[in-house]
């Protein structure tokens, strides 16, 4: 049974660590690009129509915590960017990376609030709802409900991809013994 240990060929444990180093970079890489890109495309989202009628994001509460819950994510990439890079440098210790899990499950939380939010009120803007009365907008503001459904997707992408953070930061605080 020695003979077969002394055998094996086990990947060091450096590689793997740098490989997800690697793979946090630019999963927040990606994270600060795709919240970008939603906050950009809501708050560029605006259609006048005839007689001053006009559809902004400013005008729902929900809209505004979707784009002010994007901004947080955007800045709160840049800064895990830092907090990844920071972990690495020093000897390993779980307790830097379990504070790492905290932020990425933190911004996890933020961008699904304000997704939901947007998602609902954008739900109503589509299809109406019959019982309260509310009639669809979407078929008179169709350009600022395209730009509002492209930064929902945006951010939902943002938030698979902080799910992977989460995960890979909490396996990770969960293997490195102080």
């Amino acid at each position: 049974m020695d003979s077969f240990e002394a055998k094996t060929n086990h990947d060091p444990p450096l590689k793997t660590q740098r490989v997800m180093l690697i793979l946090q970079i630019l999963l927040r890489i990606l994270a600060f690009a795709f919240t970008l890109g939603a906050v950009l495309r809501i708050m560029t989202s605006k259609q006048v129509l005839f007689l001053g009628f006009d559809a902004r994001y400013t005008y729902s509460p929900s809209m505004k915590f979707f784009a002010y819950a994007n901004v947080s994510g955007c800045a709160l990439s840049v800064v895990s960017l830092f907090l990844a890079l920071m972990c690495c440098q020093k000897p390993r210790d779980s307790n830097k990376y379990f504070y790492l899990f905290l932020h990425d499950l933190f911004v996890f939380g933020v961008l699904v609030a304000g997704s939901a939010a947007a998602t609902a009120i954008g739900y109503v803007g589509k299809y109406g709802q019959k019982h309260s009365g509310w009639e669809p907008i979407c078929i008179f503001v169709t350009k600022f409900c395209h730009k509002v459904t492209v930064s929902l997707t945006l951010s939902y992408i943002a938030i698979i991809i902080y799910l992977c953070l989460t995960i890979i930061s909490a396996n990770q605080s969960r293997q490195i013994k102080a």
